[in-house]
């Protein structure tokens, strides 16, 4: 072992699990340690909640994992950066106590009762603008809180991202990464940075400035690790808080995706396409391009929320056998999937999902929901779980062709992480329906890589992000496009594909309408 070499720490707290990894300077990951969590408890329907502590206490037990696996001392660790799910929402009391259980950003209540918006909803409405800003206003937490539980609110002295929260317990100061910020409020995704004072943002939600944390830049000091900090995670004191992004944000960037002829795709519990641009480009209108985990850059993006949700669904709905082979094996549920997508020929016999699992502000609107179409007696389970990751492919297509056309550049070079990337299968049919080849990259560990690329160059181990990128990030496997299928895959996308949410969106709406779902 060379004790002179140097080491990073990136905490990854995501929607399934808390990581704590340990990366070399040429981006290998050294030490794991990884604790499964529960994304959520749900007092009503609908409902997606944690305990605050829940997540730090799993944080702390993941850190104490790592420990025992390091052949180093903990010296060699010159800096530690944190990246984490988004949009998922901590109350705070004046002291520093969480008020309420987070509500995750899986939750789906939403806000009817809100107050006029004076001038403001007057001007929003002549620019046709009304349904957007109430989309928002519905969505957002704190008005649902503020009207709820008005006392909560009335002691709510912060409101924070679960990333500010996790920052806070760290450094004891209440900061946040720019890169971080997804959600409900009144971030200037433009300018990376609070909204105005006169911005409509104020007037649409219930939050004060006061209430909120300071922004810092990706790649530059959040703070220290406290004493008492330390104490609870071992990480040790005095230790630099580089300030990194969002789980998307990293992965994107671990990707090496750095340029917009560049696409990443995250196959995770939130799917999505991204690509990175210089200039702000909304994919879709009013859908914000989000904060790129280097400072100054866009993440453009298209969502297929609860994404590879769906293949948990599956799993619990379908895949019963699978599930206890695993046990028996010692290998995760989902490789053993592989073995349902090769029994079925592209384009599944015809059987088609369209993913709009959750309703949208555009592309989907408020009454989407998820379609398959295509039924006969010759479809089985396995024909409905290619379908799942056919769909998942074709709806993150269309999001990589809207933005092209948005932005004027083409994608040539595409990048695919997350949990899904993992499947060979899956992977070889997102090159066949993208019609690219596909490559993933050296590490599974995305997020974490991304977080620990900007604790690297938070403390100068590297002087710049291109730098960094060479040394710590490479191609792993793979996959070229398999014509024949190409051409199925192309022929579903444009003739059947494209069509189905024009055609189905009445009867969405009638559903809407006759059941109350979605509200």
């Amino acid at each position: 072992m060379d004790d002179n070499r140097e080491y990073v720490l990136a905490i990854d707290n995501g929607t399934q699990s808390v990581r704590a990894l340990v990366f070399d300077l040429h981006g290998e990951l050294v030490a794991k340690s990884k604790v499964e969590i529960e994304p959520y408890f749900s007092e009503q329907p609908g409902w997606a909640e944690q305990h605050v502590e829940y997540f730090w206490d799993r944080l702390c037990e993941a850190c104490h994992g790592l420990w025992p696996q390091l052949d180093f001392p903990l010296s060699a660790i010159k800096s530690v950066a944190l990246t984490t799910q988004r949009a998922t929402v901590v109350n705070l009391d004046a002291d520093g106590r969480p008020l309420r259980p987070a509500i995750v950003w899986l939750d789906q209540r939403l806000e009817d009762e809100l107050p006029g918006m004076g001038l403001w909803g007057a001007l929003l409405t002549l620019a046709g603008e009304r349904e957007t800003v109430r989309f928002f206003r519905r969505q957002a937490e704190a008005n649902w809180i503020r009207n709820r539980q008005p006392d909560i609110w009335e002691k709510t002295d912060k409101l924070l991202l679960l990333s500010g929260y996790l920052s806070y317990r760290l450094t004891g100061k209440f900061v946040d990464s720019v890169a971080s910020q997804v959600g409900y409020i009144p971030f200037d995704f433009k300018r990376h940075k609070w909204a105005h004072a006169l911005d409509w943002k104020w007037r649409a939600l219930p939050i004060k400035r006061s209430q909120l944390p300071e922004l810092v830049p990706a790649g530059s000091p959040l703070g220290v690790i406290t004493e008492a900090a330390a104490q609870q995670t071992g990480i040790p004191a005095g230790l630099p808080l580089i300030s990194a992004g969002a789980d998307k944000a990293c992965e994107v960037l671990a990707s090496g995706c750095l340029t917009p002829d560049t696409g990443s795709l995250s196959y995770g519990t939130t799917a999505t396409y991204n690509s990175t641009h210089s200039r702000y480009i909304e994919t879709i209108r009013h859908v914000p391009a989000y904060p790129a985990a280097i400072p100054g850059a866009y993440n453009s993006e298209t969502i297929v929320q609860r994404g590879y949700w769906m293949v948990n669904w599956f799993k619990r709905e379908f895949g019963l056998h699978e599930t206890r082979l695993a046990a028996k094996l010692g290998v995760e549920t989902e490789t053993l999937f592989d073995d349902l997508l090769k029994q079925v020929p592209a384009g599944a016999m015809g059987l088609t999902v369209q993913p709009y699992w959750s309703p949208g502000v555009r592309i989907p609107g408020p009454e989407a929901k998820g379609a398959i179409i295509g039924f006969g007696d010759v479809h089985t389970r396995a024909h409905i779980y290619r379908a799942i990751i056919e769909g998942l492919a074709y709806a993150l297509r269309e999001g990589k062709e809207r933005l092209e056309q948005r932005s004027g550049h083409r994608i040539t070079t595409l990048k695919v992480s997350g949990g899904g990337s993992q499947s060979d299968e899956a992977m070889q049919i997102t090159a066949d329906i993208f019609g690219l080849a596909v490559e993933r990259p050296h590490t599974y560990e995305t997020s974490g890589l991304g977080a620990a690329i900007n604790a690297a160059v938070g403390v100068g181990l590297y002087p710049n992000y291109a730098t960094a990128l060479r040394q710590m990030t490479r191609t792993g496997d793979t996959f070229v496009p398999i014509a024949a299928n190409v051409e199925t895959y192309d022929r579903l996308y444009k003739e059947v594909y494209l069509k189905m949410y024009a055609r189905l969106s009445p009867l969405y709406g009638a559903i809407r309408r006759i059941t109350g779902y979605p509200f």
